[in-house]
């Protein structure tokens, strides 16, 4: 195996701060929430953010891996349907170095989630995205960042793409178009989005099973066929 001195890039090009950040997102009170941190440290001590952390070259063998690893740290657990969003990076993003990069994280969960301030976070807490992204108080350019998980969430719902482990495994079709209304903030047409499912196949009916809605109102439960 040749040496690998003379491919020290490292050495011969300056390179990024790397960080992965974490949008967890969920649907409470009939509203799309995220989880923010808060920030135990410099910069921006005492301000809101994304969960996140460091990528570790020494620890992380992959992007995943590492983002898993970071909310172990900060959440005190692993999370579910973790996807991707973006890569992004530039100059003047984080005091702590001339140009710096973030990949980030999101992760769709129920709102019973357990969740635990971890290393460098003083407190969790959910805040609705909308408030979260018009006030834009947030650490870092984490605003932004939240605004492309809610994008992306919001361009899946409207193909009625739903995550595992996003939805009980059990629902009924009235409950599923709450959380896509949620999501899209904006109502839906019952009918039309029934017809769509039932098109879709994404959901079928769970034979002899029911909830009761309202008074003494039957109501079919689904899960998802995917």
């Amino acid at each position: 195996m040749k040496s690998l001195e003379k491919y020290d890039v490292a050495r011969k090009h300056p390179m990024p701060f790397v960080r992965l950040e974490l949008v967890l997102l969920s649907v409470t009170d009939g509203g799309l929430q995220v989880l923010l941190s808060h920030r135990e440290e410099d910069p921006f001590k005492g301000k809101w953010g994304l969960p996140g952390g460091v990528l570790r070259i020494d620890l992380d063998a992959s992007l995943e891996e590492g983002a898993q690893r970071v909310s172990m740290e900060r959440l005190n657990r692993p999370l579910p349907n973790l996807n991707q969003v973006a890569a992004v990076g530039g100059a003047n993003r984080d005091p702590r170095a001339p140009w710096a990069m973030s990949v980030v994280y999101r992760s769709l969960v129920q709102t019973d989630i357990e969740t635990s301030p971890g290393k460098r976070v003083q407190a969790l807490a959910w805040r609705n995205v909308i408030d979260v992204i018009r006030t834009d108080d947030l650490g870092f350019d984490h605003a932004n960042l939240i605004a492309k998980a809610v994008d992306a969430t919001r361009q899946e719902v409207r193909e009625l793409r739903f995550q595992a482990g996003w939805l009980p495994k059990e629902f009924t079709l009235s409950e599923l178009q709450a959380l896509s209304e949620a999501v899209l903030a904006t109502p839906l047409d019952k009918v039309t989005f029934r017809r769509r499912m039932e098109v879709a196949g994404i959901a079928a009916p769970l034979e002899g099973k029911t909830k009761m809605i309202g008074a003494h109102r039957p109501a079919q439960l689904y899960s998802l066929t995917t």
